[in-house]
């Protein structure tokens, strides 16, 4: 079976001997113990701590290659050669080059395609846009330039920490400690969750008597929704419906959020 192109990704190549280390005191995601073919999953931030781009980063044994959508692509590189200052990285687009099916596992979700690099040359079929949005949005994943686009969301918003993006106990890096005072502080209040039901539409609002949220992309009945989680978790105790486009939408609870669903409610009682 031949392998198939996946819609709107780019590739930047870090290269050289201090490409670890440009990536250790920038972006979100440890690089300690990176074995290679691993993925890693994170993102560069601004100062502020909302996300500029997310990737997918692999390791091979000369370069790091970062995957991802390409919008982002332009102001990620651009801020890459701003903070490599005097260290010895090449950074470079490849153009020759696209992300397809492969070996590589997406470490968001094992519902997601595995990855690969490979010659565009090599390759005469891409994924429609249909079926990737489709399995993305059944994973519960977000995604850049469909959920949400630079600088417009913090980190916790679309799960990055849930997926293994962040690591908190690493050395510095670039929105640190926003990213930190929200995890410490227990300020997490909004996350995006799937939803289901019928008639659902980008950018409609999920009510519960008065809005907890809006939906960001959908796939036939399925979506996914920036929630207000603390306005769920009251909605929730009032016994209240969730409706979007008048309509009954259900909010789906992973495993994970349930530990912070509870703190929520002793928050609120």
């Amino acid at each position: 079976m031949s392998k198939r192109a996946l819609p709107d990704r780019s590739i930047i190549r870090l290269s050289g001997p201090d490409m670890l280390a440009l990536m250790e005191r920038t972006v979100t995601n440890s690089v300690d113990n990176w074995n290679t073919g691993e993925m890693r999953y994170g993102a560069l931030l601004t100062p502020q701590g909302k996300i500029i781009a997310d990737y997918l980063a692999m390791l091979s044994l000369e370069n790091i290659y970062l995957d991802m959508h390409s919008g982002a692509a332009d102001e990620l590189e651009k801020r890459l050669k701003l903070f490599r200052l005097r260290s010895d990285v090449q950074i470079d687009r490849l153009t020759d080059d696209v992300v397809t099916e492969g070996s590589w596992v997406d470490v968001r979700s094992t519902q997601l395609p595995h990855r690969a690099i490979s010659p565009a040359a090599e390759i005469g079929l891409e994924m429609s846009y249909e079926e990737w949005h489709k399995t993305r949005i059944a994973a519960g994943v977000p995604e850049w330039g469909a959920d949400y686009r630079g600088s417009e969301v913090f980190p916790t918003d679309v799960n990055l920490d849930v997926m293994g993006g962040i690591d908190y106990k690493k050395g510095c890096f670039v929105g640190q400690e926003v990213a930190s005072r929200m995890k410490r502080k227990a300020k997490v209040r909004k996350r995006t969750l799937p939803v289901r039901g019928e008639g659902l539409k980008r950018g409609a609002d999920i009510l519960a008597g008065s809005s907890i949220g809006n939906v960001t992309s959908v796939s036939g009945e399925m979506g996914l929704a920036l929630i207000r989680t603390d306005r769920m978790v009251q909605a929730d105790a009032a016994g209240k419906a969730f409706t979007c486009g008048g309509r009954p939408v259900t909010i789906d609870r992973p495993e994970w959020l349930k530990m912070e669903l509870i703190a929520l409610t002793a928050a609120n009682d």
